[in-house]
């Protein structure tokens, strides 16, 4: 699928103009946001990927040819910057989620290994407060090795959420079809 990079914003003002339905990609720093959108568009690199936590420190537009554009946010939790940088990205990010009448849903992305975390439920309820449909993404399904890890992580993210979760492995492409198929379905929301 045709997917290419439209801009990096670090102000509202530089948001592009509202086209298409819009799928943002949200949380903690290296969960695999930029891995998963370059998977899903089966496009190596068009997101930048790093193993530096905090890599993507701006909101990144990208313009999918199925109609979509998805929206590649900064991470939350532990990222090598300052304090002041997390702040301004957390009212960058706010800014966003709550102007962009073209936003209609949010992927949260949870690490398979780590479950739900601090941030993940304060994000889940500021989503639910807000009204805000979402998508629960369980990233780096194939770092589990055993049944018994399998296992252990379904229960632990299982336990905080009774909701759909989709597991997916950008490495092994394992769930992108099944994303796809949830993303697919905003289109009726419009």
């Amino acid at each position: 699928m045709a997917a290419r990079f439209i801009i990096s914003a670090a102000r509202p003002e530089q948001f592009p103009p509202e086209a298409d339905p819009e799928i943002a990609f949200l949380g903690r720093s290296n969960v695999g946001k930029s891995s998963l959108l370059n998977a899903l568009v089966g496009a190596d690199g068009l997101a930048k990927t790093s193993s530096w936590p905090g890599r993507t420190q701006l909101i990144n537009f990208y313009q999918v040819d199925d109609g979509f554009r998805f929206v590649d946010l900064p991470g939350y939790g532990f990222a090598k910057v300052p304090q002041e940088t997390r702040k301004q990205w957390k009212a960058l990010i706010e800014q966003y989620m709550l102007g962009r009448s073209a936003l209609k849903l949010t992927v949260i992305l949870l690490d398979a290994r780590r479950g739900w975390m601090e941030k993940d439920v304060e994000l889940r309820d500021w989503l639910e407060f807000h009204n805000r449909p979402f998508l629960v993404v369980v990233t780096k399904i194939d770092k589990l090795k055993t049944q018994k890890e399998r296992h252990q992580s379904q229960s632990a993210i299982r336990k905080n959420y009774s909701g759909e979760l989709l597991e997916c492995s950008a490495v092994t492409g394992r769930g992108v079809r099944e994303i796809w198929q949830a993303i697919s379905k905003t289109k009726t929301m419009q």
